[in-house]
């Protein structure tokens, strides 16, 4: 009962960031002017030109809803909480918050000359996210937010993978200013790998 009194309003509150940044991701997928469609074929076309904008939003509400399966996890595995874990919880929020944007830029220009950009934002933001898991799982490891035990060993393997996302979301941002297609491929890809990964944890 205390682990739920001490973050209730907590998660209430990032839930709601959650589900805002979501909605967001939706607004970039427009439907074709009825104008500019004169037949089936037209429409046909416009569908086809949309593909990239529709997997970008694939691709970033997959992320959103991994990363807040993981923060629920990770609420529940903390049954206290202090001011510094709050922050921390807020820069996490942040990344997320921001994610419709790369989005956008990545679903509009991803089959263009202009594509680099865009995919080294998107996967600058990626490589944020996880200093920001790395932040929050420290703050909790060191302020003894969570009770001993397997807890705590979660916490740390969260840390763990969140040294390792850093590493490739940082490299592949990198890589994208030369190879943007390339990272994007491999950077869904990825994604595929951790929501894979996530199912098989849930049913261990």
């Amino acid at each position: 009962m205390n682990h739920h009194n001490a973050n209730a309003r907590l998660e209430a509150r990032s839930d709601g960031v959650f589900a805002i940044a979501m909605t967001l991701l939706v607004i970039e997928v427009r439907a074709p002017k009825p104008e500019t469609i004169h037949n089936a074929s037209d429409l046909w076309g416009a569908l086809h030109h949309a593909l990239p904008t529709i997997a970008a939003f694939l691709l970033s509400f997959t992320i959103i809803f991994i990363t807040w399966v993981n923060h629920h996890a990770l609420i529940r595995s903390i049954p206290r909480t202090s001011a510094p874990f709050l922050f921390g919880n807020g820069f996490l929020l942040l990344t997320v918050a921001f994610i419709p944007f790369p989005t956008a830029l990545v679903g509009e220009f991803i089959l263009s000359e202009s594509a680099a950009p865009g995919v080294m934002v998107y996967n600058a933001v990626l490589a944020a996210q996880a200093v920001a898991w790395i932040v929050i799982t420290q703050i909790a490891l060191q302020g003894n937010l969570a009770d001993r035990g397997q807890a705590q060993a979660w916490l740390r393997m969260q840390q763990r993978s969140g040294y390792g996302a850093f590493v490739l979301y940082s490299s592949l941002a990198v890589l994208a200013l030369w190879l943007p297609f390339v990272v994007a491929i491999v950077t869904t890809a990825t994604w595929i790998v951790w929501l894979v990964v996530s199912l098989r944890a849930k049913h261990a």
